[in-house]
């Protein structure tokens, strides 16, 4: 294992865990950086950088668990938290977690095969990113105006709220629109504020994230050798460390800078994908 092959997993790790959470498409980062640049499936082959892939989403997964440690031991019944709702008895649970994650979760396992085949491209990930930001840009403007029950904390959500950020999730199987774009985008649309909408975002994000990301070591196991193990091992902890750091970073500004800069910031991106595409 050469320097430089530590240097690209680093590299990958720290674009994956600065964009697989924040709503700017981790997809269409991993196409420049990876994909353009660094090539590492031209280092150690297709089934090796598909295999990286999974693995350094797994470290971006890890540190969700450890920021919402408690409140994942709250929901499986383990630790008991205090409610943020303002309300006796009223917080999130598993069942509203669950609800959130049904639409996309049937959804992309019936056409995981059409999508891969079909949809990953840098045409189709320009056209996700500015889907995206124009349902970014919306929730901004007409957050105000929204005249549903408001969840401010997301103890505050209900099961309606959970299921309609459920179905807006499923634009997000559009490679490039941006699974937590599409939710925090949604959540706001539907009374949820920034916060509330980008907690409830990251909470599901590790049951989907890791089923889907399991079900890929299964199917790429034998690329799991020795030879690229460092390779594996420093992605997965760039991933991790840079995950931990973008993520408490995210949720303390979120309300404040809500999702405009990030709406613009993909526009321009999918400006330069188009570009890159001609």
């Amino acid at each position: 294992m050469t320097i430089w092959e530590i240097f690209v997993a680093i590299v990958l790790g720290l674009v994956e865990g600065l964009t697989e959470f924040a709503p700017v498409s981790s997809t269409g980062h991993m196409i420049i950086v990876d994909d353009l640049w660094f090539k590492s499936n031209q280092i150690f082959g297709d089934e090796v950088a598909n295999a990286f892939k999974v693995v350094i989403q797994l470290g971006s997964i890890l540190a969700v668990v450890v920021i919402f440690w408690d409140r994942f031991m709250d929901l499986l019944g383990i630790k008991k938290i205090k409610s943020t709702s303002g309300e006796s008895g009223k917080k999130l649970n598993l069942l509203q977690v669950i609800v959130g994650l049904l639409p996309a979760g049937v959804l992309g396992v019936l056409f995981e095969d059409y999508i891969d085949e079909y949809l990953f491209s840098i045409n189709t990930v320009a056209v996700g990113l500015l889907l995206g930001a124009f349902l970014m840009l919306a929730a901004d403007k007409f957050e105000s105006k929204v005249k549903v029950h408001k969840a401010d904390t997301v103890d505050q959500i209900t099961y309606k709220q959970a299921l309609g950020v459920g179905l807006i999730q499923c634009l997000a199987l559009w490679p490039g629109f941006s699974r937590s774009g599409s939710t925090i985008s949604g959540g706001v649309l539907l009374g949820m504020s920034h916060r509330a909408a980008s907690d409830f975002t990251f909470i599901m994000a590790v049951p989907i994230m890791a089923g889907a990301s399991l079900l890929k070591v299964v199917k790429y196991w034998e690329d799991f050798t020795p030879d690229v193990l460092p390779f594996f091992i420093a992605g997965f902890i760039s991933a991790f460390v840079f995950a931990l750091f973008f993520i408490r970073f995210f949720l303390k500004l979120i309300n404040k800078i809500k999702l405009k800069p990030f709406a613009i910031y993909r526009i321009v991106l999918a400006i330069i994908l188009f570009m890159i595409a001609i």
